[in-house]
């Protein structure tokens, strides 16, 4: 996918990805991993592809809101034994160093794009796919649903697409390190009980749940969203006394914004606030 012409508005609901499924529905956009017929694991061109879709978003005014799933009951496999780690043993270092940039870049685009992003967790989540999890901002799980970083299991270490950064502050150094020492998988309810998950769901319901919540947030202020994002973020690295400060001038900023007004207004009125993203 190339990046868009016009830096205002891009209209995704007319892309027509070749390596996912691409669904816009009102200002929710779903993104489906989509061969089920090998549990929908990633390839250099998926990579590709779902690292472009994430930077356009950035260019999107209409999406407010991203739902990441699997086809077929599972999530992700990871990357393509054949069509990926084949190929890896051939490559030089100047190769690999290119191709693990490339899946990292996957997780910075996510974590770049203004809309918050929710992945709904079905069957099989494991390496690349647990990743894509990972760096979503919310994650639902059916039941039954496994998780596992795998990267030890094929000869390689936990630190993996940032996995070493991000695990655990979702999860914990302790647990995020048992995760990523033994490549074992986490159930549903460890990873509920653990801070992965917000709830477990049956598996008809997980991707209904992920879209109705991902239509309660493009339906909130579309620029405070964006900078709530930006700001869980931004803090990993900061002090608390610099978080303070930095979460002054963002509210600040929000406090500018019409959509601050609306909700003043229809406090006022005793009327649920309509938000417009302004």
């Amino acid at each position: 996918m190339s990046q868009p012409a016009n830096p205002v508005s891009t209209p995704l609901a007319q892309y027509q990805p070749r390596h996912f499924l691409l669904r816009v529905e009102g200002s929710v956009a779903g993104v489906t991993l989509n061969r089920p017929e090998r549990k929908n694991p990633l390839t250099f061109d998926s990579y590709r592809e779902l690292t472009d879709f994430f930077r356009a978003l950035a260019f999107d005014d209409e999406v407010k809101a991203v739902v990441v799933s699997g086809a077929g009951g599972n999530f992700s496999s990871g990357g393509d034994v054949f069509e990926i780690i084949g190929p890896l043993v051939k490559m030089d270092t100047k190769g690999l160093t290119a191709f693990t940039r490339m899946t990292g870049d996957l997780v910075k685009a996510m974590r770049a794009c203004p809309q918050p992003i929710v992945s709904a967790v079905e069957g099989i989540c494991a390496g690349a796919g647990a990743i894509i999890a990972m760096a979503s901002d919310m994650r639902l799980a059916a039941t039954g649903a496994k998780v596992a970083f795998l990267f030890n299991k094929v000869g390689l270490a936990g630190c993996d697409m940032g996995a070493c950064a991000i695990l655990p502050r979702i999860i914990g150094q302790a647990r995020a390190s048992e995760l990523l020492y033994t490549g074992r998988f986490m159930s549903a309810e460890e990873g509920e009980r653990w801070g992965f998950f917000s709830r477990i769901v049956a598996p008809s319901e997980v991707l209904p749940q992920a879209q109705t919540l991902a239509n309660e947030i493009a339906a909130g202020p579309t620029f405070a969203n964006t900078m709530t994002k930006r700001m869980l973020a931004m803090e990993w690295a900061m002090s608390v006394e610099e978080a303070i400060e930095a979460e002054a001038i963002a509210q600040a900023l929000c406090m500018t914004t019409e959509d601050f007004t609306r909700a003043f207004e229809a406090f006022a009125a005793k009327t649920k606030p309509v938000f417009k993203g302004n």
